[in-house]
């Protein structure tokens, strides 16, 4: 199930579940509204229904505490920036003000001059939890989405930790919708293809992390409690680069779907 959060026509924002004509169902290229925030409780079926050209979408989940990043999860990344890969996940937090959804802008602000793109996978969280087992990793999640881990490379260097190169706003692109159809050993397991102005930049697969999802979840949970839509954005693979205003970036994950956002000065 893929499920979205958009704005239809003059009407305010709402949940809804996306038909894709690739679907083959009755209703190709559709949204079903449904009511209420599904990451928070049981929803219904409002009977309401509209084509996905004739809504915006948003980020289908606004982090209620955290988005929590993981660095270095990738060898071939880490040593592209001639980085050693932790022993244990590098944990770092971006701010829900970074947070913006399918086609909005990410903006680079004046003080940087080496703006990144990093494609990853994100995983929403479903349910309070603390000290999640590694094999019960499953139950604290709801879906999955795509993400674009926007870092300012030269302040990261700079400022010698990384909340501001990564915590800007308009820094963690994720969307278009979630999937809630994937287990954790699909998650485990799909490509990843980073596209920069339509040319292949970066191109991986989740079975590449060096920390797997559950390890991930279970040492975050380990200090620190997951709310129900915190998201983790689970690491990047090599292939990293710099993108400047004008330039348009879309990260595809098989089974998952496709962010795509234009980068613009600030």
């Amino acid at each position: 199930m893929r499920i979205a959060r958009f704005v239809p026509t003059g009407a305010d924002p709402a949940f809804g579940i996306v038909e894709l004509a690739a679907d083959q169902g009755d209703h190709p290229d559709t949204i079903a509204v449904i009511t209420g925030d599904p990451v928070a409780g049981p929803v219904q079926y409002t009977g309401a229904r509209h084509d996905l050209a004739d809504v915006r979408l948003l980020a289908p989940v606004i982090p209620r505490s955290k988005v929590v990043g993981v660095g270095r999860n990738y060898a071939e990344h880490a040593a592209e920036l001639g980085n050693e890969t932790p022993a244990e996940p590098l944990i770092f937090l971006k701010p829900n003000t970074s947070v913006i959804g399918q086609d909005e802008a990410v903006i680079r602000p004046s003080f940087t001059e080496d703006l990144h793109y990093e494609g990853e996978l994100a995983v929403v969280i479903g349910r309070i939890c603390k000290e999640v087992p590694p094999e019960r990793a499953q139950e604290a999640i709801f879906g999955f989405t795509v993400a674009n881990d926007v870092t300012a490379r030269d302040l990261q260097s700079r400022d010698g930790q990384w909340t501001r190169a990564k915590g800007c706003d308009t820094f963690c692109p994720i969307g278009p919708w979630m999937v809630t159809h994937l287990s954790v050993s699909e998650a485990q397991n799909l490509s990843i293809t980073t596209r920069l102005d339509g040319q292949v930049v970066q191109r991986g697969n989740t079975s590449q992390m060096v920390h797997p999802i559950p390890e991930l979840i279970s040492y975050t949970s380990s200090f620190m409690t997951l709310l129900p839509g915190d998201v983790i954005l689970t690491g990047t693979p090599a292939g990293v680069g710099p993108m400047t205003p004008g330039q348009r970036v879309e990260v595809e994950i098989d089974g998952v779907g496709t962010l795509s956002n234009t980068v613009v000065a600030g």
